[in-house]
Order: C-alpha cells, then sequence, then structure tokens
C-alpha cells in the first residue's frame, strides 16, 4: 500500500489523523466494534515476537495483512532499526503507536487522505463535500463484494501450498459453496448490519451458527447401545474451519449416576492438522459448506439406572499456534528476552481462548 502523503492544507488534525481513534470521533459504533474485533488485535504479542526473530522480507510479508499501511511499515522499521527505516520521525498525522493498532479503519478506507465507503444506506440531507469532515467520502461498491475480503483471506493459486492446498483458501471454498454461488457475501456473515464485528471461530455465538451438532442412543440388536455424533457445517460459507490454526475437539463421554465421567468413548477432531514447520499435513477433518462428519461408540447397556453419555466439543482457536509457541519456549535457545515476552504473552492468550460451545447428555436405558 503506497503512503498517504501529504494531507490537505484544509486537514484540521482529527481529518488528517491515520489513527482509529479519530475515526472514532465520529464513528464511535463502528470503533467500538473495531476495538472488540480480531482486526484491532492483528499485532499483538503472537506476531510481535517473531518480529524480533525474522527478517525484513519475511516480516514485510506478514505486515501485509496485520498492519497494511506504509506508514505503519514504516514505524515497524524504525522500532526494528531496519536498514531502510526513515531517517526522520513519522508525521503529525502518524500516532506514534500506529503499528501496533493492528488493522485499522484507514487501511481500508483512506487512499491518499480522500475516504471511501459502501453505499448510504438510507437516503439523507445532502450536504457540500466542503461543509462535511475530510470532505466527505467517495462510494466504493467494493465494499459489499467478498473480493474485498480476499484481499487478506485468500492465497493466490502460486501461494503456499500444504499436500497441494493452498494454506488459505477462504474465498474460494466460499466460491464454491451454496453461500456464494447465491451471492451471499461474507460480509453478510462477518459483518451483520455492516457491524465491523468480523466475528468467527474465536467467537462462540458465531461458531454454534455455523456447527450444529446431535446425540443419539439407539439399542445395537445385541444387548448394548450405539452412541451416535453428528456433527454438521450448517452455516458456514467455507469450510469448518477454514483455516489450519484452529482445531475442534468433540469427545464422547459415559457418565455414572452422579454426572461423574468414567470413561471417554471416543473422540473427533475437526482441524487441518500439520507439523510446525507446516511442511506435512497429518490430516484434513474439516467439514465442507453442507457437510458432516459422525463418530460414535458401542458400549454395554448399563445395568442401573441413571447412567448417561454426553457430547462435548471444545473449540481451540489456535491451537497450532499453541503448539508452536509452546515448542519454542521449550527449546534449547530462547529468543531476545523482549521477544520471549511477548512470546509467553501470546501463549497465554491462546490458552485463554479455549470455550466449550456445546454439551449434549442423553440418558442410557438400563437392562
Amino acid at each position: 500500500m503506497l503512503p498517504q502523503g501529504d494531507p490537505p492544507s484544509a486537514f484540521s488534525p482529527l481529518e488528517a489523523s491515520l489513527g482509529p481513534e479519530a475515526c472514532g470521533q465520529c464513528h464511535p459504533q463502528q470503533y467500538a466494534d473495531w476495538q472488540s474485533s480480531l482486526h484491532s488485535r492483528t499485532m499483538g504479542p503472537g506476531i510481535g515476537w517473531q518480529l524480533h526473530v525474522m527478517s525484513q522480507p519475511k516480516a514485510d510479508a506478514c505486515l501485509r495483512c496485520h498492519a497494511p499501511l506504509a506508514e505503519q511499515r514504516s514505524l515497524v522499521a524504525i522500532e526494528r532499526s531496519w536498514a531502510n527505516a526513515p531517517r526522520t520521525p513519522p508525521p503529525a498525522y502518524v500516532p506514534p503507536d500506529l503499528h501496533r493498532q493492528g488493522l485499522v479503519c484507514a487501511a481500508c478506507h483512506v487512499r491518499r487522505h480522500a475516504r471511501f465507503g459502501p453505499p448510504p444506506r438510507h437516503v439523507a440531507a445532502t450536504a457540500s463535500a466542503a461543509a462535511t469532515p475530510h470532505g466527505g467520502f467517495t462510494v466504493a461498491p467494493g465494499f459489499q463484494d467478498s473480493r474485498f475480503c480476499a484481499v487478506c483471506h485468500q492465497f493466490a493459486s502460486d501461494g503456499a501450498r500444504l499436500n497441494g492446498k493452498l494454506i488459505e483458501n477462504t474465498y474460494e471454498e466460499w466460491r464454491a459453496s451454496a453461500a456464494g454461488k447465491a451471492g451471499q457475501t461474507c460480509q453478510s456473515c462477518h459483518m451483520p448490519e455492516r457491524r465491523h464485528l468480523w466475528r468467527g471461530i474465536h467467537d462462540a455465538d458465531m461458531l454454534r451458527q455455523a456447527l450444529s451438532a446431535s446425540l443419539d442412543v439407539q439399542a445395537d440388536g445385541a444387548g448394548g447401545l450405539r452412541v451416535s455424533a453428528v456433527l454438521a457445517n450448517v452455516g458456514a460459507g467455507h469450510f469448518l474451519p477454514t483455516y489450519l490454526i484452529p482445531e475442534i475437539v468433540a469427545t464422547l463421554e459415559l457418565l455414572d449416576p452422579d454426572g461423574r465421567v468414567v470413561s471417554q468413548l471416543a473422540r473427533h477432531v475437526i482441524a487441518r492438522q500439520a507439523n510446525l514447520q507446516l511442511t506435512q499435513e497429518f490430516a484434513d477433518t474439516r467439514i465442507a459448506p453442507g457437510e458432516q462428519a459422525a463418530f460414535g461408540a458401542r458400549l454395554p447397556a448399563p445395568t442401573a439406572r441413571g447412567w448417561s453419555v454426553e457430547l462435548r466439543i471444545v473449540v481451540h482457536p489456535g491451537r497450532h499456534y499453541e503448539k508452536l509457541f509452546r515448542g519454542v519456549l521449550e527449546g534449547r535457545e530462547l529468543p531476545p528476552a523482549p521477544a520471549t515476552d511477548l512470546l509467553r504473552q501470546a501463549l497465554t492468550r491462546l490458552e485463554a481462548s479455549h470455550y466449550e460451545s456445546h454439551r449434549i447428555r442423553k440418558a442410557l436405558s438400563a437392562r
């Protein structure tokens, strides 16, 4: 992304600022939503520690989506003392912490200090551009197009692959889905009512809209019971999960009359599992849009009342990174102290992001 350049001379400092807090002065709801979203945390400790050990070319490849403004990359270059870092302080319209604020409003809405956005939803009284902050905005229909999201959520056809499949293929998965063919855009699910929320697998409510779960217990005809669980992708217009970082773990457990877990009957993982170096794929059990996965177990019918089985689903949104970060911390050579501190922070956050999305219990009939 090219630098914004000098702002128009008529702009106030607030109008010229690239900081999201400046946008929030007139767009408080959008700013509050953005603050609650992962877009505001794309430059958290998880990438922060890596910037200490990455080469500049590799870091630039990450910053393309994590902090895409040229002004943000300049701040990172200054902070990391890269060879081509600017020799002068950033201009006044660049907040000194802009590079730490992630995917900011300006990354999508500002080009050479001109503002762009989707068509207005409501007809309002017109005013001259000169009478509106920053000269108003230019309508850009692309904001309502899934291709807008594909810039960061789809690798190019020659991008990194694993087992012949692109590591990031969300847009193409959507295009092939019923949602894509029906014109149900990414924004319709991830930005409902144009809210700047971008909820995904990190959010329990969003996950429950995508994943349905059912549990069934039937006699198997041989004096025992057959316990069956069905997991279905009923709401995601792409594979669930779409990326190789998350892991969804479903377990079937046998409970005694006091509700205590006696044993785990079966376990099913929904994920794209790979080694830490991303050179080998072990399994791909993700669920395609409209598809389902089933697993189960057989067990003897209990001889007393009160026994039950339970289907429990736990989501680990950052499982691959958890394994990677833990492996680095347990390695023989730790990164420099500042990087290690950030690494520990990142791992703590990932471990705290686990949540239970479903719990279904069924009573077992006694013989």
